[in-house]
């Protein structure tokens, strides 16, 4: 959407529908329109209808009368056509004319406007896709007024303190003692294992070709392509580079190859795993459901266990000399799992999976733009992006200037996971009807089942922690832990259920917010316009580079893969704000009674204990939580 009031902005303003709220008289009138109601179109009183009309009607009046009259206005009318067709011609052009320069001005200015301002930006787009979600004209929703309020005004006296918050670092030091090793020969991995069989390295004797078509986004394959390594190493297998599945959700058609390297890739791995690019020509054609060497998640049970791929797995292996697992979501488990297979997978996560140069470069320049800085300032920066950042400074730089932190935020807040939560957000009876037909059209197994149980209150989901935290509960928790409003945001994230008007309460309290469509010129987007997997990527370098990283919600394939990114190649540096959604909610639940001083120290005391550092619990990801002796190594 353009500026308001501009061409653009004001055909949009009439996509509305009926369930917008539209008041009786307006929808009638919208109804008429559409309908083609009789009446409309009909001449107005002193038109050429009406006057033939009322001539025709007076009929006391002799036809001599009529005819003579008729004559005249005939012949009136002629000489006034005569006499004015070159100014009638002059008008016609002048419009059209204007109409042109109008078209011109919108389609050179409309893009400059957007690309400045975000919050048009994303209602322009939602409202093309989805208006009824995203973009409808709504008042503000605030469920936590008075907290808002405190918070305001606590913001206000400390923005001009020099003192910074303590979580722009790691609150426990020893964070820094643990580092990356996953890459490197452990004594441990000479030994057979929990008798499965395996030996560290490549086998010599493959027996036979594994082929994964890989479902989800981004995250989701990234973690199937790892756990495939792991397999095909278990197994003796040869691993075919595991194709990625087209998703109605996800719309992207991309591919390994134009999201990772390719031959970095088969090099990090290629004295572990027998690896290749493509079935052999013979395999190609063959129908692996008919033979049955097709394996679906329904075959898998989830987080399988190694047993289970010997069992049900290797026989196939031999008999067919290929299986292809189809889907293949979260189907292998973390524990009890092989030494070295375990480090292989976090050999494969953190070393062999690297973004194509491509997303590495404008990825850089994410970085560089939110910095104002052009130089590597971790492990983690030239791990993401390679050589695209330099290790010293440009002369363009003064080395004296320190570059600009930043934190970025993982808002999950769509439609889709707002509307499967079952929770209620303060939008009142219009968004629960919102949220039911939704649910209705495309979750109808949650509601089948709904109608068998009592389902919990919305309330009682709250209490349990089980409600996305809203983009207000976002900007409470960075307050309450001293983030000044002038703190720079790059928000990542797809689009926020409410738009602008349910963003207000984050973006009045800190108004740096910027996404990547802000940083980027749409000629440095448009390489991966309707690629939705190499967009993730870019957000997923902001969010790893991220001098702290916030989510709010833990479970997210994101938030997970970001957090151990960190972990492994923080150095201790890398802090992660990890709200706990239960405790938040008993916070909030005092909101009319709490004082501003009580509320900072008891989210200070929940983010901090989620800050604690430990070694990787069992059953836990590796990917996730790599500090374990078969990922990283801890110095004294």
């Amino acid at each position: 959407m353009g500026k308001q009031g501009s061409p653009r902005s004001r055909l949009d303003s009439l996509n509305f529908d009926s369930s917008s709220g539209l008041k009786e008289h307006q929808f009638k009138w919208t109804e008429m329109l559409q309908n083609g109601d009789p009446s409309l179109g009909r001449r107005v009183p002193g038109g050429d209808y009406y006057w033939d009309s009322v001539v025709s009607g007076k009929g006391s009046k002799n036809d001599t009368m009529k005819s003579c009259k008729g004559v005249y206005a005939g012949k009136r009318h002629t000489w006034w056509l005569h006499r004015h067709i070159r100014s009638i011609i002059f008008t016609f052009m002048l419009v059209c004319f204007l109409f042109l320069l109008d078209s011109v001005m919108v389609s050179i200015f409309d893009p400059v406007i957007l690309h400045h301002n975000l919050a048009p930006r994303k209602s322009r787009v939602t409202e093309e896709k989805k208006p009824t979600y995203y973009d409808q004209e709504r008042s503000p929703v605030k469920m936590y007024h008075r907290l808002l309020n405190l918070a305001s005004i606590s913001l206000a006296e400390r923005e001009n303190e020099p003192q910074l918050s303590k979580f722009w670092k790691e609150t426990y030091p020893q964070a820094s003692l643990w580092k990356p090793c996953a890459h490197k020969k452990n004594s441990q991995e000479n030994i057979v294992l929990l008798n499965y069989g395996t030996m560290a390295g490549k086998p010599r004797n493959s027996t036979g070709f594994i082929l994964i078509s890989a479902n989800g986004g981004l995250n989701q394959q990234r973690v199937a392509v790892c756990n495939g390594v792991a397999v095909a190493s278990l197994l003796n297998a040869t691993l075919v580079i595991p194709k990625f599945l087209y998703s109605n959700v996800w719309k992207d058609p991309s591919q390994f190859s134009d999201i990772y390297q390719e031959e970095n890739f088969l090099n990090v791995l290629k004295d572990d795993v027998n690896i290749v690019k493509e079935l052999p020509p013979d395999l190609k054609s063959i129908d692996f459901e008919e033979i049955g060497s097709l394996i679906t998640d329904a075959d898998l049970p989830k987080e399988a266990t190694p047993h289970e791929y010997i069992k049900n797995v290797l026989l196939l292996l031999q008999r067919n000399g290929v299986v292809h697992f189809l889907g293949f979501g979260n189907r292998l488990g973390f524990d009890p799992f092989p030494f070295n297979l375990q480090r292989l997978r976090c050999k494969c996560n953190f070393h062999a999976l690297k973004f194509v140069p491509r997303i590495q470069k404008v990825g850089s320049l994410l970085i560089k733009r939110i910095r104002k800085y052009n130089s590597a300032r971790s492990m983690l920066d030239k791990q993401l992006l390679g050589d695209f950042i330099s290790d010293v400074p440009s002369k363009e730089h003064n080395t004296i200037r320190s570059p600009s932190n930043y934190l970025a935020l993982h808002l999950r807040f769509e439609i889709d996971m707002v509307a499967y939560s079952m929770c209620e957000f303060g939008g009142g009876e219009n968004e629960r009807r919102e949220l039911q037909a939704y649910r209705e059209e495309h979750f109808p197994l949650v509601i089948k089942r709904l109608k068998k149980i009592k389902p919990l209150t919305p309330q009682e989901l709250r209490q349990m922690g089980r409600c996305p935290l809203t983009p207000e509960e976002a900007a409470l928790v960075l307050a309450g832990l001293g983030f000044k409003s002038g703190t720079y945001i790059y928000l990542a994230g797809s689009q926020i259920y409410g738009g602008r008007t349910r963003m207000h309460p984050l973006t009045s309290l800190y108004p740096n917010l910027v996404t990547k469509e802000d940083l980027l010129s749409p000629s440095e987007l448009a390489p991966f316009k309707n690629f939705s997997s190499q967009l993730a990527a870019l957000d997923f370098i902001a969010c790893a580079a991220a001098d702290v990283f916030a989510m709010t919600d833990s479970g997210s394939q994101l938030s997970s893969l970001v957090s151990g990114f960190r972990a492994y190649y923080g150095s201790g540096n890398s802090p992660i704000v990890r709200p706990s959604k239960k405790r938040l909610a008993a916070i909030l639940q005092e909101n009319s009674s709490i004082g501003w001083s009580t509320f900072e120290n008891r989210i200070e005391k929940m983010i901090e204990e989620g800050q604690r550092v430990h070694m990787r619990p069992l059953g836990k990801s590796i990917y996730r939580q790599p500090r374990c002796k078969e990922c990283m190594c801890k110095h004294q």
